[in-house]
């Protein structure tokens, strides 16, 4: 065999698996087919998106509330191109770190599309279409997922765009429409709604951030309908069509014709597994009936020298999970015991507020009959909130009636997606309410509030 392991896919989960790999003694190339290591997230993704969400809050925030602190500001004014390049350098930056990892660790990288020819082997065919075959002990799919399309609606990359685009602007658009009230269309959106442009978001849903516990996902539209989004709940789009200058769209909303207009419209439904190409057929790997790798729990395939993480198999697409898996898989091959708690994978968007949880939704743990009690505080009742005005939101916890075993942690805030590890530490150690509650906190910290909403439980 040429290697012990290759890995289909550089994304989070292909080279955090590949640096396990190889830190393990494993000799591992990672096939890419992208000019530049690490996948959907790092390149069009995650890092991008937060860098402008970024940069657009603290234009808002100068724009908008400099004032309350004595900072008087003359002729704010947004150079979009500078912005991007700044996106760009953080992007850059970060490639450069991936490639340090693969040179520091030795892992090669094999530059194509990646294909089976048998259980063993992967054809790795270029740009010019020129193809050489490597053989490995082991083989992970780690290649992701691409945006999932609307039946009726044609993406252009100029008037209706994905999120690959929409991440590049070279101006601040004077409308948009953004078709999904997900994680990516609920970010993008606020991005430019800060920026100046009009925003309407149509679901289809009757609620936006779909899995997120439901008083969150309440409270988090409260506060962007404030900064100016406007949503269009159970609304079905039937087609938008770009003109000279505008995109007309259509929707179904109550059983009556929705028009809408604007200068960009941005489609953002969710994404699918990218399996396109693989040759699967060759090794006797099995999809599951929603399209995606089955794999055991070992993520292992049907097939065993193959293996599948992230967004080709089941649960939630999120880059964590990705590498979770990827590290955990690797570590299975070694015959270690790699694991990952599958019903502890944080969720966040990254909004202003953000909103992050971990375990079990109110819905979910009625729906599985568990008795739970809540406790719930408010981050406008904490000093260092109020001292940095950033007083929206609050944390909620439920924990196990009779156990006081902490099931479920959601935080709506400027900083959830940080405030959030700590209780999803807890949980991982299955620990309790009280826990939380009698663990010394910093006065005064916006975590307070944490061991705050611990309290209200006992």
């Amino acid at each position: 065999m040429d290697y012990d392991l290759i890995i289909i896919g550089s994304g989070p989960g292909g080279y955090v698996a590949a640096v396990k790999a190889a830190q393990l003694g494993m000799k591992t190339a990672v096939v890419e087919k992208a000019p530049h290591l690490g996948g959907t997230c790092l390149n069009v993704g995650c890092i991008p998106s937060k860098a402008l969400l970024s940069s657009s809050e603290h234009f808002h925030y100068a724009s908008n509330d400099f004032g309350k602190h004595g900072i008087k500001i003359k002729g704010i004014e947004i150079n979009v191109p500078e912005m991007m390049k700044r996106k760009d350098a953080v992007v850059d930056s970060l490639r450069k770190g991936v490639e340090y990892l693969f040179k520091s660790n030795k892992i090669d990288r094999l530059n194509g599309y990646g294909s089976f020819q048998d259980a063993n082997t992967v054809i790795i065919k270029d740009e010019d279409g020129k193809e050489i075959s490597k053989t490995a002990k082991n083989v992970m799919i780690a290649t992701g997922s691409v945006p999932v399309s609307l039946p009726g609606i044609e993406t252009d990359g100029k008037q209706v765009v994905t999120s690959d685009q929409a991440i590049a602007f070279d101006s601040v658009p004077a409308s948009m429409i953004v078709i999904g009230a997900g994680a990516i269309g609920l970010e993008l959106g606020s991005v430019w709604s800060r920026l100046g442009t009009k925003v309407d978001i149509v679901e289809f849903l009757p609620r936006i951030a779909a899995g997120c516990d439901q008083e969150s996902a309440k409270t988090l539209q409260k506060s962007l309908e404030k900064q100016g989004l406007k949503f269009h709940l159970d609304t079905k789009v039937q087609s938008a069509k770009a003109g000279k200058d505008k995109v007309v769209l259509i929707a179904i909303k109550d059983g009556k014709e929705l028009k809408l207009e604007a200068e960009k419209v941005l489609v953002a439904v969710g994404r699918k597994p990218f399996t396109e190409g693989l040759n699967l057929e060759a090794t006797g790997v099995k999809l599951t009936e929603r399209g995606r790798i089955e794999v055991d729990s070992y993520w292992k395939t049907a097939t065993d020298s193959i293996y599948a993480i992230g967004d080709v198999i089941d649960g939630p697409m999120l880059a964590h999970k990705a590498e979770a898996e990827g590290v955990a898989a690797v570590e299975r091959m070694a015959g270690q015991a790699g694991n990952v708690n599958a019903a502890l994978i944080p969720n966040v968007i990254y909004t202003y507020p953000e909103v992050a949880s971990a375990g079990l939704t109110e819905e979910e743990a009625k729906e599985q009959q568990i008795s739970y009690k809540t406790g719930k505080y408010l981050f406008m009742a904490n000093g260092r909130a109020r001292a940095v005005d950033q007083t929206d939101g609050y944390v909620k916890l439920l924990a196990c009636q009779k156990t006081d075993k902490l099931l479920g942690a959601h935080i709506v805030a400027s900083n959830a997606s940080e405030l959030l590890a700590e209780c999803v530490t807890i949980m991982e150690f299955s620990g309790t309410a009280e826990d939380l509650a009698r663990t010394v906190h910093a006065h005064p910290t916006m975590s307070e509030v944490i061991k705050e909403a611990a309290h209200t439980i006992h």
